[in-house]
């Protein structure tokens, strides 16, 4: 039996393999860098990789060798080994890619004053002796009852740190306190004390580490979601944790062992030891937020899709398990609704939407699309399920922004040209790409206002559902293989842009707002900041504004979480954004189901031939 598929993760590349091939000689034939020094011998162990679906080729003896039995029981298993005996899902971990995605964490961002919710005081204390038996604590609330504020019943991590520490430092360190008078955690003289700033997407995440006595960021860095190795979308995600409690807990274990793994990545770096770790604020759409937090997500799956709180949280750290100080606490900025999370509050307030002049709106572009539009001082806001076409998935040679895939394409002198990710050779599409195609196939008269295909396709192969054309010939990839695109990609890219368009009609409409009086819109998100305007609005997702109109700020929910994490007052501009928004639930709004068929199709005048 041959031609199984295979769904390569996080890349989100899905491939045909023969039942002879094996995974790695598949994943290369992709243009899928997995790391195999021997050559696909065995022996180097580098190419390590996971099924999380399917069935494979029996274990060898050299995989018995690389992985213990409790491994290969979880799924792990060398890609120069297995072979596929069925369609598979497989997860390839970081460490086994010798190239990486490119990963979206930096933002436009502004000045804000740094005044964080915690700070150091320094510790001097008179060691006991015969003459002073008074306890190890109580010699520490002796000297804050001379004028620092702190909590007189810390948590015993903290109690334990602060006994062994202050012995080990000669009675002399630096006590870590909030602003709620909470002892975060003890310090030795001289180490600063730090803090991330997290924005939990669907597919990526993006980390900030803070000096918090300056504000300034020392590294910001991107990682994929190890959860899309369990689904794609927020729905996958839910589904699978709602089927048990051990699911449920095991996507928020892959998140927090990544975040850990990330946070010892850094101290080891920067020579930061983890008891410096002493503040969190995370971000990310209800969902992750929800999963994060190890709270309950079936009520997100069934309507009236709704949060298990709205209201802002802080916890310790050490409740989840993360890498910290003992008493270390995460803030999470309020939901606005079962689909609207922190993220798109975090959005907002990095957009500051209320510097601009008149009518606005912001667009957070993903599997799921957050839009708010302010009019007067009030905020409105909706969530479409835009799906995940503009991460490369569902698109038949897509795939996410990895080297070598196209980024942008332009139709012109009778042929297609494309830039593609590090201008490595063609292995497949991302978001924008297939964007470009779609827009620049209706300006060229490839496809006509309902995004069939015309009589001007060049290299068009196939007919009926399978019909398609090539982009790229075998001779010009990377792969060795023609590059496609299909009617079914045209149609993912009109299902795509239609919920967006007609979210934002449905802001409109609920605002009694034309087209004409909207003076900004902020475009946020990874795939925002990459997407071509003129694309976008000749296929209809945005309404035909001037350019000037549009600007694209990138990871703005990642500079929000930055914002709240230096600055208290930017977590109360943050909640009172929550309070004065309200939400359009588009299942009941009675215009969406017309706006979203109209915004299917193509106008006519962007077709210049």
């Amino acid at each position: 039996m041959s031609g199984f598929k295979v769904d390569f993760e996080p890349v989100g590349k899905r491939v045909s393999v023969n039942d002879h091939e094996s995974l790695l000689v598949g994943a290369q034939k992709a243009g899928i860098s997995v790391s195999a020094i021997c050559g696909g011998l065995g022996i180097c162990h580098d190419c390590k990789i996971r099924c999380m679906s399917g069935k494979l080729s029996d274990i060898r003896p050299v995989e018995r060798e690389a992985f213990s039995d409790d491994e290969l029981l979880n799924g792990w298993r060398l890609a120069c080994q297995a072979f596929p005996r069925s369609d598979l899902k497989i997860e390839i971990p970081p460490d086994s890619m010798t190239t990486t995605q490119r990963l979206q964490v930096e933002g436009v961002t502004r000045v804000v004053a740094s005044k964080p919710y915690v700070h150091a005081v320094p510790v001097s204390l008179t060691p006991p002796d015969l003459t002073d038996l008074r306890a190890d604590w109580d010699r520490f609330l002796a000297q804050l009852s001379t004028g620092m504020a702190g909590n007189r019943e810390p948590a015993l991590p903290v109690i334990r740190q602060f006994s062994e520490g202050m012995r080990k430092w000669g009675w002399t360190g630096r006590a870590v306190l909030s602003s709620d008078g909470d002892v975060i955690g003890f310090l030795p003289v001289g180490e600063a004390n730090f803090g991330l700033a997290i924005d939990i997407g669907t597919t990526k995440m993006a980390v900030f580490l803070v000096d918090l006595a300056t504000g300034a960021p020392l590294v910001k860095k991107g990682i994929m979601n190890p959860q899309i190795a369990y689904g794609e979308d927020v729905l996958s995600r839910i589904a699978y944790a709602n089927q048990s409690e051990s699911q449920r807990k095991a996507l928020q274990i892959r998140l927090v062992d990544a975040l850990n793994n990330l946070i010892l990545s850094f101290c080891d770096n920067f020579g930061i030891h983890q008891r410096q770790i002493v503040d969190f604020v995370v971000v990310g759409n209800t969902a992750m937020h929800h999963l994060f937090a190890g709270l309950p997500v079936q009520q997100l799956g069934m309507a009236p899709y709704v949060p298990v709180v709205s209201k802002p949280l802080r916890f310790p750290a050490r409740e989840i398990g993360l890498v910290s100080a003992p008493g270390a606490m995460v803030y999470m900025p309020p939901n606005i609704a079962g689909y609207v999370g922190a993220d798109h509050i975090a959005m907002l307030l990095a957009a500051d939407l209320f510097q601009y002049e008149g009518v606005s709106l912001a667009v957070d572009i993903g599997t799921n699309t957050e839009i708010s539009l302010l009019k007067n001082g009030n905020l409105v806001c909706c969530s479409c399920a835009s799906g995940p076409a503009f991460e490369g998935a569902h698109i038949f040679e897509g795939m996410r922004a990895s080297p070598g895939a196209i980024e942008r394409a332009q139709f012109f002198e009778g042929d297609w040209h494309f830039v593609t990710i590090d201008n490595k050779p063609p292995v497949g599409i991302c978001g924008s790409g297939i964007l470009d195609v779609v827009s620049e196939m209706l300006r060229n008269g490839h496809i006509d206002q309902t995004g069939r295909f015309t009589h001007r396709v060049i290299r068009r192969v196939g007919e009926g559902k399978d019909e398609s054309f090539i982009l790229v010939p075998a001779s010009k990839s990377g792969t060795g293989k023609d590059i496609l695109v299909t009617r079914s990609d045209i149609r993912e890219i009109q299902l795509a842009k239609a919920a967006i368009r007609a979210g934002i009609e449905a802001l409109l409409r609920g605002t009694s707002t034309e087209e004409g009086e909207i003076r900004h819109i902020i475009i946020a998100g990874a795939f925002g900041t990459y997407l071509n305007i003129e694309s976008a609005i000749r296929v209809g997702m945005f309404p035909d504004l001037p350019h000037e109109t549009f600007l694209q700020i990138g990871n703005a929910a990642g500079v929000g979480a930055y914002e709240m994490l230096i600055s208290e007052a930017s977590k109360r501009n943050a909640e009172a954004l929550f309070h004065r928004m309200s939400y359009i639930e588009l299942t009941t709004d009675k215009g969406f189901i017309d706006s979203y068929v109209e915004a299917m199709g193509y106008e006519k005048k962007f077709m210049e031939v």
